[in-house]
């Protein structure tokens, strides 16, 4: 399922979709916390101003991408936790992990799934950097992990 470009410039939409990626990653973690729905989350979205903290710094977030992850990942949740359990390794399961790190792997599930407009590379450089903003090295490194083998599986016809 590919989807248009954006016509911002490369160096901010970057930014706002880097963006879009830690404010869904922090929905989706507020909502499994506090048993929130999805409008509730892109409400509350929209009322921070639609901006996620980067390193010290508010940056405006691609509202669409936000809620397309958002709603992507909600819906497809068991999809999702199914393909992640498949990469993970022997012994462990989705539902042991941290809940943010378990909101980090199902957007990157959801995108390597669903975006195929989008660099298998990219989305693991983007979750490995949404999960240094939470983790050490240990856990970063298992979130490129998991992510690189499930685009191996979803992705094994890309060039």
């Amino acid at each position: 399922m590919s989807q248009p470009a954006e016509s911002a410039s490369p160096k901010q939409s970057r930014a706002s979709r880097r963006a879009a990626r830690l404010a869904a990653v922090q929905a989706l973690y507020d909502m499994e916390i506090s048993g929130h729905v999805a409008l509730q989350a892109l409400d509350g979205f929209r009322a921070r101003g639609g901006t996620a903290d980067l390193d010290g710094e508010m940056i405006p977030a691609d509202e669409k991408f936000f809620t397309e992850l958002l709603k992507g990942v909600t819906t497809e949740r068991n999809d999702l936790d199914r393909l992640i359990g498949e990469a993970l390794q022997k012994g462990r399961q989705v539902s042991n992990l941290e809940t943010v790190l378990r909101s980090i792997l199902r957007c990157g599930a959801y995108e390597m799934a669903r975006r195929d407009d989008i660099d298998a590379a990219v989305v693991i450089n983007e979750y490995v950097t949404v999960a240094a903003a939470y983790y050490d090295a240990g856990e970063t490194s298992f979130v490129n992990g998991v992510l690189d083998r499930l685009g191996r599986v979803l992705r094994e016809n890309d060039d």
